[in-house]
């Protein structure tokens, strides 16, 4: 039970960081353009 202490404690740490870099991608256009990033791969760009 005391192991428990810890670890709630950690996991929400743990997801309140994960929850700010989603909002941290968001906020700085990670997901504006999915469609030109799924096409750019296909683009042979050999000089």
């Amino acid at each position: 039970m005391s192991v428990a202490i810890y670890l709630i404690p950690v996991a929400l740490f743990m997801g309140a960081v994960g929850l700010a870099a989603f909002i941290w991608s968001l906020k700085s256009g990670q997901y504006e353009d999915l469609k030109g990033a799924a096409a750019r791969i296909l683009i042979d760009d050999e000089d």
